[in-house]
């Protein structure tokens, strides 16, 4: 049988496009502080975290497939942009942005691997499943983290009150209650230490 030279060109040229995702930088900080963290390390982050914490999901979850969301939910962020999830403007536009993105960069690859990555991406967003219910409740709680032990890091320069970071750490006991509780914890004690603003 032939070698598939258009599968595997289009392939490569996928592979070497979310290179790119080494450049979207979040608002989130390093812990050390030395700098903003970028998407590719956040994913990367978030791939560890599923494989070490997946114990903790609400049900059994397939951890293959939740490595796969976490590895490509922000790849779309190479067009749309990161948006900071407390920019209420910014917010408006993001679907539309990223719905976008996600048909030109999955449309990069062969057929039925776009229709694979597609499909895992629109699961992620819907958080209809536990899969993907588990991988937002990991990408909630990373940022919260990275808040806590820069003391306040983007919450303090942003201004953001607990209620905020309540409703957006929400879906984290969705996922996984024993996590949520984790959060909630951890930013009571954050605003004990003056991390984080009671209110506005």
């Amino acid at each position: 049988m032939e070698p598939d030279h258009t599968r595997l060109h289009q392939q490569l040229q996928f592979i070497v496009e979310i290179d790119k995702l080494k450049h979207v930088l979040r608002q989130t900080l390093l812990i050390d502080k030395s700098r903003r963290e970028n998407d590719a390390e956040h994913s990367w982050h978030l791939a560890m975290m599923a494989m070490l914490l997946s114990e903790y999901a609400e049900t059994e979850v397939n951890l293959v497939r939740v490595l796969k969301m976490v590895l490509i939910h922000d790849l779309v962020e190479i067009d749309a942009g990161d948006t900071f999830c407390y920019d209420e403007q910014a917010i408006q536009t993001q679907a539309d942005r990223e719905k976008a993105a996600a048909d030109r960069i999955f449309g990069l690859l062969p057929a039925d691997q776009t229709s694979q990555l597609r499909s895992l991406w629109e699961e992620f967003e819907a958080k209809h499943s536990a899969d993907a219910r588990f991988a937002t409740a990991l990408d909630r709680l990373q940022p919260i983290l990275h808040n806590y032990h820069t003391q306040g890091g983007t919450w303090k320069k942003a201004g953001v009150t607990i209620a905020k970071v309540r409703q957006r750490i929400a879906p984290i006991a969705l996922g996984s209650p024993r996590l949520g509780e984790f959060a909630e914890a951890l930013i009571q004690d954050a605003l004990r230490q003056g991390f984080l603003a009671n209110e506005g």
